[in-house]
């Protein structure tokens, strides 16, 4: 689960543009927003894995088009907030977020939309409830499945803000910016398109 959750992907994006480009509270808040949307995703893995996979398809296509566009409006977000830093525009203004409300609605919305999550986790989780098992055992799986995604990006956004991130950020910003704006954007055409 730790290798899928640092995979490049949406989630992953968006925490590490947030943490450096925001700071600690932001990419803290932006966790808790992903982690709340693991809880569900969890959830539904565990509780409906047999329902989830004769609906997949429609479910899939559903979450596909909602991921595709949230996602490339947050790549739209971030490339205007450049272009505006570009011509003249405070780059406080144009790129940084101070309400913590935000940090964490996007994380919510960012991974509850990834349809992409629930089949990880079914494919996870279905081994482990197909036995018999004892009643706190879903419960267990539930919580394993949140506690090392919360501690693990937890970690991770600690870690961005180390010096040496933080300075090759102020340096390279703007660039940086436009490499997660063009890849979200990148996610949202893929998601459309796939088939």
């Amino acid at each position: 689960m730790a290798l899928g959750q640092f995979s490049p992907g949406p989630d992953m994006l968006l925490l590490t543009r947030t943490s450096l480009a925001q700071g600690r509270a932001a990419g803290w808040w932006t966790t808790a927003g992903i982690t709340t949307g693991l809880c569900v995703h969890a959830a539904l893995a565990i509780v409906l894995t047999d329902w989830l996979t004769a609906q997949g398809e429609a479910v899939s296509n559903v979450l596909r088009y909602a991921a595709a566009g949230y996602l490339g409006w947050l790549g739209f977000t971030l490339l205007k907030g450049v272009v505006l830093s570009i011509r003249g525009g405070s780059k406080s203004e144009a790129l940084t977020v101070r309400d913590h409300r935000s940090s964490y609605l996007r994380g919510l919305f960012c991974n509850l939309l990834n349809p992409k999550a629930v089949f990880f986790f079914i494919a996870v989780v279905a081994k482990f409830v197909d036995d018999d098992r004892p009643g706190w055992w879903p419960i267990a799986l539930w919580a394993i499945i949140v506690g090392q995604g919360l501690i693990l990006w937890g970690v991770f956004v600690w870690f961005l803000q180390f010096p040496p991130f933080q300075k090759g950020y102020q340096r390279t910003g703007r660039w940086i910016d436009s490499a997660f704006g063009l890849g979200l954007l990148t996610l949202a055409v893929l998601l459309m398109v796939k088939r």
